[in-house]
């Protein structure tokens, strides 16, 4: 019996490139939104040559996992960006009702489970940032309620801790929709006594069940969060509705 051996095809360096950058992408080193270095810094760190770099930064641009901008940088693009964020972008800006209740009960399973691979997974620094942006919301409720921002970053914090780079993809493709809950349900808690500390309440059982690692806690607590914001969004298409 005659073997067949196929010929080993040495990679070219691009292709090696391309590997690695990818490879960081998968482990969540490199994030959604993250940018690269440049093309020179790239071919010092790598030791390798321009014309290489760029050529495998052409190849992820065209696969998908990069945004390269002429004159404006190289970033990680989030994978189901274009095939989500498009068709919503108007809905998104007309505040749509039904599209943000849709994205409330959407946060309800993606955060919940985000909270509890936190409490399994979360590092001294992922529960040091978290009680950072803690602070924050919790100093600016002094004054009448938290920025936007600060609540978007605590959420992310939550995912980040999860150390699972898929679940930061996907909250990223849809981070336009997701900020927009925050704000309009905000500004809807905002309006009513008591939703303030209530808020800051649910905020610190979630942290605080991440921070003592009890997965099922930190589930039940951002469900318990997030079926609040649900049930606002809720409202607000039964008004328009009506």
């Amino acid at each position: 019996m005659t073997i067949q051996f196929e010929p080993i095809r040495p990679k070219k360096i691009s292709e090696e490139i391309v590997i690695q950058i990818k490879q960081l992408i998968s482990k969540g080193e490199l994030k959604p939104g993250d940018r690269i270095p440049s093309e020179r810094e790239l071919a010092a760190m790598l030791g390798v040559s321009r014309p290489s770099v760029r050529e495998a930064i052409m190849v992820l641009d065209a696969m998908g996992f990069l945004d390269a901008r002429q004159g404006g940088g190289t970033f990680v693009r989030a994978l189901t960006e274009s095939s989500i964020m498009d068709p919503l972008a108007k809905l998104v800006e007309m505040r749509d009702p039904a599209l943000l209740r849709s994205l409330a009960e959407v946060r309800m399973g993606l955060e919940s489970w985000s909270a509890s691979l936190a409490a399994q997974r979360a590092t001294d620094a992922d529960i040091a940032e978290l009680r950072r942006l803690y602070a924050v919301m919790e100093k600016q409720a002094a004054g009448g309620g938290w920025d936007p921002d600060v609540d978007a970053e605590f959420h992310y914090a939550i995912t980040a801790a999860s150390h699972n780079s898929l679940q930061m993809h996907v909250l990223n493709s849809i981070h336009t929709l997701f900020h927009t809950t925050i704000q309009v349900a905000l500004m809807e808690f905002y309006r009513q006594e008591g939703h303030i500390q209530k808020l800051l309440t649910h905020h610190r059982e979630i942290m605080e069940a991440i921070a003592a690692h009890q997965p099922e806690l930190a589930r039940q607590k951002m469900l318990e969060h997030l079926a609040m914001v649900e049930e606002k969004m809720a409202e607000l298409l039964n008004a328009k509705q009506g």
